[in-house]
Order: C-alpha cells, then structure tokens, then sequence
C-alpha cells in the first residue's frame, strides 16, 4: 500500500490482536477500524485521509448498529462520550486507549443514532479536565452552543459532466474570475438582525443564477467551517471537518457546490491551517497541554489575532491538517482552496520583534517544519486532485510560493498580488488631475509579475476597519467616482493573471462590509450602481469569450506594453495576446478627467474596431467618446511596416480594441 493514501477507508471493523471475544455487557465495545498501517502513518504526519477513520463512524457490528468513536489524545489518562443519550455522564461511555500507546482512544457504543449530541470529557495532563467537540466531527450545533454531533453524510452528486471537465475550467490557461462571498452577509433574511441567517438552499437559489448572470467563473467562500464567533469571519475555526451549521446541515454546502458545478461555476474554499482560537471546546490545551498547538509561545501563539499556531513538527497535527485540505476536495468535491495568512505560517519573526522569536538551526526565519508541512500540503492535493487549484495569501516576497516542489517552490498553483492591489489603490486615491507624477505604480507590477502564478486581488480586506468601500475610495464627484471604478475594473480584468472581486464590489456598495448586515441591493434601483454591475458583467464576458485576456495570462507572450510615452497625459497603451496573432487586443487607458480626441498611438498591426468602451451610456459613462469608425493609417514598408491608430479617449476611461 502506497504511503499518503487512504489506508484501509472501507468501515470493516478489525478487532485488537489480543481479542478474541466481544463484551456485549459493556457499554463501549472494544473495538477498532484502525490497523497498524493507520497509526503509524497518522504519527509520520503521512496519512492524509483520517477523516475516514477518526471522528464519529456509523457502524454495524455483530448485527447491531451504533457509532464508533476515535480520537487522538496523548497526554489523557480517560476519555469518555458525553451527551444526551446518557444525561452527560463521564463514567457511562469511557473509551479505551490504544494498546500500541498512540495516544488514540476509541470504542463502539451500539444502539447510538444519527443526530446525537456529543462530546469528549477527557482526563488529561495532571489531572486537567477538559470537555472538547470531536475535533474530526462533520456537524456541529449551530453556535453559541458547541456540542459536536453524529452524522452521517447522505448526498446524491449530480456535477459528474463538471467533475469529469472540470480541468479545462480550473487550469491556469483558462478564464478566472472570482467572486468572493461571505455567505451570511451576501443576504439575510432580516438585514438588521446579524442572528437570522438564510439556509443553504435560499442563498444557492439566488446566488447561483446571480453568479451566472455576472459571468463570474469561480465563486470563493470565505471560512464555512465550523467556527464559534461571527466577528472572526470564519478565520478562527474549530470544526475542521464540518461545514457550520449557521445555514442548516452539511448536505445544504454540497447541494450549493453541486448547483455552482451543474451551472459551470467553480468553487474555491478559504482554508485556515495558520492559527486557530482558544475556545474551550476547540483544540487549544486538547487534552489538558499543548497537544495540537507549539508549547513554545514563541512559535505556538500569535500576538496579531490572540489564537494558537499549530505544531507543524508534530506528525499527528500534519496528518490532520492534510486530511483537513484533502476532506473537502474528496467529499465536497471543490476546485481549489486559498490557503489564509501563508507569510505568518512560514516565518518565525512573523509580527514579532527582536527577542520574541528564535532562528532555526541555519540561524534564518523560517520554519522548517511549516515549510515542509505547505510543501506536502501541495504535493498531496496535486498529486490527489490533478484538476484543481491552491492559492496562497502571501504578503511577502518569499520566493516561489506558485512554483512547483521539483523546482524548490512551495508548490501552490497561484499567489495573490498584494503588491499590485496596493499600488493600484494608492494611485486610484489620487486626485486625477496629479497622476501623472505616479504612473510607476501603473506599471512596477509587470516588473515582477512572473515571478509568480498571480491572482489580483480586491478582497474583503480592503473594505472593512475605516478603508472605505470601494466606490469611496475613489477621488471626485459622483460621476467621476464611477467613472475611476469602471477604469480600475478595466485595468483588473485585463491585466495578466487571474482576478478576484469582492461581494457588493460589482455594483459599488456605498457602505464599508458589515458582516452583521447584509449587502445594500437597495442600491440597485439607481442607474450609476445597476450600470457599473452591468459593466462588470460585459468585462466577464468578455474575459470569456477573448483568448487573448487568458490564454498565455501567466506567460511573457500574454503581454507586451505599446505606450508608456505618455505619463503627463495619464495615458497607458498595452497589448494582450492569445496564442493566436488574430486574438490580439489593444488596451488604451485614460486615468486623467480630460478628453482626448483623435489620440495617436503607433502599433504593428491594424485594430479595426472597438469591443469595449467603459465610458458607455450602458455603463452610466457619457456615451460621447466612442471608436465607432476607427482610423488606423499604415505607415512604413516592408519589415518596418507599422500603423497609425487614432482613438477617440474619453474622460477617466478604458477603451480595447482589435
């Protein structure tokens, strides 16, 4: 049997070598589905599928049915089941500890039913008490209460055409473009009242055929796992393995994920293996000491967001976090997942000042075993799931976060560009009519674009604690508000790489994310918010439907600048190309409020008509600048043949030809 698989996933029951007899007196019946194989990849940080043995398992053993029990707690002394079924009693269910030491606990309880409420009551270090949720548990009680729950999974898949496609959509030549949601806010049943929450089934019969009207190509959901507090987003998780419960059972994500599947809509998960919090019945001080988390505060706590970083040394934690990863591609059948805060798991000085961190053996700030943890993260899903994704959300500039492993990267598919979305913010604030002393910011990002697999990102980040949404960010009245987003949002989607949009972005929320509301579709019985939708829907189709915006998006070959000639006029000129000369489109951009008529821009090919025009009356723009009679004059012979083009440029626009 190959190391990393899935060993021994069947649910046939294999008793311990030295029994021989079933005890049908006790209450927990000594059994195990575990073999030897199991533990000691689980302890070598290799196996990659515990879902399908730890946790809670519905079984039927000697004709009777019940659930088994498994879970790693090394430094206890007693485990027991707790829960309804048995008035919460510590001594009614107690589990039995592996006999090879493992630290693993487990046993049967017969006659146990789906949907029962339980926990572990664990007798750990020096006697320290703890009352933990099944860290491996697939359902969870709807927060603020915390039991975890038996369940069992009963879903019919219906995205098999997708399934079986679903490379061609999810490849690095393809269209990307991403529409991140966080699902309680995108729509509540009450806007006022951050308690209410919609089910899975309502948010998915509206936003599959939004997300499909907009043209959007993949969605990102930021955390669905299980996670106690709302204010933390979903990035403070404790239930691994479990969609939360906020919006109704598991089975409500999967007909979600199947319905964005059968509509052609990929789907991406925020997945956090950087830090987790300190809730008592989540993983912190597990079984009484630091069991998945440094023991070392140097390394095993982070001063930024007050929650515990996982011990990447430990082989038991990295089996549980692959697990974590790999369970959500296998049974929820998703397309990728954006890995939160890479720089904080891979530096050891991340947020710390001198003093407060040690070096590693080469005396350097890395992580070691957090390197070699992302490495087989990605080595895993890659070598498992060949026709997906893996982002990162990396703020430094480590080297070769979206190369592969063989050629001494970490392995991700993409990178997000930080640096890009910082310095495209920070021109846009500009007042227009003084961009011209900062068009670098325009055009550093290709200096370095391919360094990486890039994803520009406008994520939730930049519209939340005092930044101002989106539309206020931009400088002027009004219309020159919309005007600068539709220009911003031209230069997004067609600048190389892949693209991500926060939720309300597309149409210009007027309001900071407030994750206790819900996003102001109010605002779309006005012309400027419905038009610049409109806008953003038009760029998706076509990001679509021209090869040029995606085809060599991550190549040398997809890019080429035409004019850089004139930063006193605010106007850039680039080329973006397809693997197809005849594909080529022509990109002219106006970042200054003035007109331009008749503009000159020499090119080597004749572009005969424009295909998008983001100052269109259709997009709330003036309508009075359009290129609908293109002149474009050659000049020169021979090999040094060349045209002249003459655009009509209107005020704070993009105009792409071809």
């Amino acid at each position: 049997m190959m190391q990393n698989e899935g060993i021994s996933t069947n649910q046939k029951v294999s008793r311990y070598e030295d029994q021989n007899f079933v005890d049908t007196t006790k209450s927990v019946w000594n059994y195990s589905i575990l073999y030897d194989d199991d533990v000691a990849y689980f302890q070598a940080g290799s196996h990659y599928s515990i879902y399908k043995k730890f946790g809670s398992k519905r079984l039927s053993v000697l004709d009777r049915e019940g659930y088994y029990f498994c879970v790693w707690a090394p430094n206890a002394t007693q485990v027991s089941v707790i829960g309804n079924f048995n008035d919460w009693n510590a001594e009614s269910h107690p589990l039995n500890p592996r006999w090879d030491k493992s630290g693993i606990w487990e046993g049967f309880i017969p006659g146990l039913k789906k949907g029962e409420l339980y926990k572990y009551h664990i007798t750990g270090f020096e006697g320290r008490i703890t009352v933990k949720g099944d860290p491996l548990a697939n359902f969870w009680e709807k927060r603020p209460l915390t039991s975890t729950i038996t369940w069992e999974f009963d879903y019919q898949w219906g995205d098999s055409n997708w399934m079986q496609n679903r490379k061609e959509k999810n490849a690095l030549d393809a269209p990307w473009s991403v529409y991140e949601v966080h699902l309680a806010s995108w729509m509540r049943p009450d806007p006022a009242n951050e308690e209410e929450y919609n089910s899975y089934e309502y948010i998915t019969e509206r936003l599959v055929s939004y997300v499909k009207e907009l043209g959007f190509t993949h969605v990102e959901l930021m955390p669905v796992m299980e996670h106690p507090f709302d204010g933390s987003w979903g990035y403070q998780c404790t239930g691994y393995f479990a969609p939360t419960s906020r919006f109704g059972p598991p089975e409500g994500l999967m007909h979600m994920i199947d319905q964005l599947h059968q509509n052609g809509i990929g789907v991406i998960l925020d997945w956090v293996p950087s830090h987790f919090p300190y809730d008592a019945h989540g993983l912190y001080m597990f079984d009484g000491t630091h069991t998945y988390e440094y023991a070392d505060m140097r390394k095993g706590f982070h001063p930024d967001w007050n929650s515990y970083i996982f011990n990447y040394k430990r082989g038991e934690v990295k089996s549980f976090l692959i697990s974590s990863a790999r369970f959500w591609f296998d049974l929820f059948h998703i397309d990728g997942i954006r890995v939160d805060a890479v720089s904080s798991i891979l530096r050891l000085d991340y947020s710390r000042t001198e003093g407060q961190w040690e070096p590693n053996e080469y005396g350097g700030n890395g992580n070691l075993e957090a390197i070699a943890f992302i490495k087989d993260l990605n080595e895993t899903i890659f070598r498992d799931f060949p026709d997906v994704q893996t982002i990162a959300e990396e703020a430094t500039d480590w080297p070769g976060i979206s190369k592969p492993t063989f050629m001494g990267g970490l392995g991700f598919g993409m990178k997000w560009m930080m640096g890009w979305m910082h310095d495209t913010l920070d021109y846009f604030k500009i007042d227009p009519y003084f961009r011209s002393h900062h068009q670098n910011k325009f055009s550093f990002s290709m200096m370095y674009f391919y360094d990486e697999n890039f994803m520009l990102p406008l994520s939730h980040d930049e519209v939340v604690h005092g930044k101002s949404p989106m539309l206020y960010k931009m400088p002027g009245d009004e219309w020159q508000k919309f005007a600068n987003l539709r220009v911003l949002y031209t230069y997004m989607w067609t600048h190389p790489g892949a693209r991500l949009l926060f939720m309300g972005d597309e149409f210009g929320q007027t309001s900071e994310w407030n994750y206790k509301s819900e996003l102001q579709w109010y605002l779309l019985q006005h012309d400027s918010h419905k038009k610049l939708q409109e806008c953003v829907r038009e760029l998706n189709r076509l990001l679509r439907q021209e090869p040029a915006l995606y085809e060599c998006q991550f190549s040398p070959n997809g890019f080429q600048w035409v004019d850089l000639n004139h930063r006193d006029a605010c106007v850039l000129v680039y080329k973006r190309m397809g693997k197809t000369e005849d594909d080529d489109i022509l990109v002219v951009l106006n970042t200054n409020p003035l007109p331009k008529e008749q503009w000159q821009i020499e090119v080597t090919r004749p572009y005969k008509k424009e295909i998008f025009n983001s100052d269109s009356a259709q997009f709330w723009g003036t309508g009075n600048y359009s290129n609908s009679n293109l002149v474009c004059e050659p000049i020169g012979e021979g090999d040094d043949k060349r045209y002249r083009l003459l655009v009509n440029l209107p005020p704070l626009a993009a105009v792409l030809l071809k």
